[in-house]
């Protein structure tokens, strides 16, 4: 079992102070689900609140206890995300950033950001905690013979995360190269300035802008050896699901012999749950930071890792203050101490 909690005794461990409120900022059941897992891990009730939508689909939200002077503690799990600039648009991530701190917020815990560089939106104390020592536990205990596994990027963007795994399990690494281009290309964040022009005519004759090369994908390629072995796909988030089936048959076609896929944040949206069911996908193994219950009774292959052990501890370490440890490097330092265990 995973702890992060230093070295005392298992009653000193579960104490936590009073004064704690927890708040589920959803009425979605999935968001209940894991509030009140985090709620029972800590030892305390979860706090009286009514969430609803008004026929005109206004929000409204009623605290039905008495909070002051105590640290409340607002649980929510999201169904969307987006941390880059669209074309010449705004990053909502930082405007997201910038209400919620100028609402009142003065802590913020969450899990496997899609860029850690998100932390620097925040003008208040981020602790961005990982999943990865929970789907390596996954790997260790649920797959058969993980040994003869080998870990997968499905592009060279997810060869960092994919070596971290490979480090920690003593296996090999494998890096398919040449996808199709996704959304996250150069046309779409802007970034296909200067213009595809040699010159123009607001530029003085003298000078002359490099003109910018296409670019062009080389046919597809598997960097590593993945015959005859269960390939284990790893990445952040899994939304879409076009280039992960991609990247299955390639394995498959490759002489893979079974293939997962991990990741932290499981979106599935649209056709996701059939699209995995119809595919190539032994199985596909996401924490419970977003709802997905109706995705894992469209396809039996979806399977859920709990985190509310982790997130709890982090509570509890933040209410209770430095008079016991510091929150961040402490969690930190446990994490890194299970992941080099396993």
């Amino acid at each position: 079992m995973f702890c992060v909690a230093p070295p005392e005794s298992e009653a000193k461990m579960n104490i936590t102070k009073g004064g704690l409120v927890l708040f589920s900022a959803n009425s979605n059941s999935s968001c209940m689900e894991l509030s009140k897992k985090i709620a029972e891990r800590l030892g305390v009730e979860m706090g009286k609140v009514q969430v609803y939508q008004e026929p005109d689909r206004e929000t409204r939200v009623q605290i039905q206890e008495s909070v002051r002077g105590k640290d409340v503690f607002i649980i929510q799990t999201v169904s969307n995300k987006q941390c880059k600039m669209r074309k010449r648009g705004s990053i909502v991530s930082k405007l997201l950033a910038s209400m919620m701190c100028k609402a009142g917020l003065t802590h913020l815990i969450t899990m496997d950001l899609h860029q850690k560089e998100i932390q620097g939106f925040f003008n208040i104390p981020v602790d961005n905690l990982r999943a990865s020592p929970f789907l390596l536990q996954y790997i260790q205990e649920e797959i058969p013979d993980y040994r003869n596994a080998v870990i997968v990027a499905k592009s060279p963007a997810s060869a960092k995360r994919a070596q971290s795994f490979a480090e920690r399990l003593r296996l090999g690494i494998a890096v398919i190269h040449g996808e199709a281009q996704d959304a996250e290309s150069d046309l779409v964040d802007g970034r296909h300035s200067p213009p595809m022009v040699r010159s123009a005519a607001a530029i003085h004759p003298s000078l002359e802008i490099p003109m910018l090369i296409p670019k062009e994908k080389p046919p597809i390629t598997v960097v590593g050896d993945v015959g005859g072995r269960t390939a284990v796909i790893v990445d952040d988030i899994i939304d879409d699901v076009d280039s992960f089936l991609a990247a299955a048959e390639t394995l498959k076609e490759r002489g893979a012999y079974k293939i997962f896929v991990m990741a932290t944040h499981g979106l599935l949206s649209s056709d996701a749950p059939r699209l995995i069911e119809e595919s190539a996908i032994d199985e596909v193994v996401v924490t419970n930071t977003i709802p997905h219950e109706i995705q894992k009774l469209q396809c039996p292959k979806i399977k859920t890792v709990d985190i509310s052990m982790i997130l709890s501890e982090a509570i509890r370490r933040i209410h209770n203050g430095p008079c016991t440890f510091s929150t961040r490097s402490h969690l930190t330092a446990a994490g890194e101490e299970l992941e080099h265990q396993l």
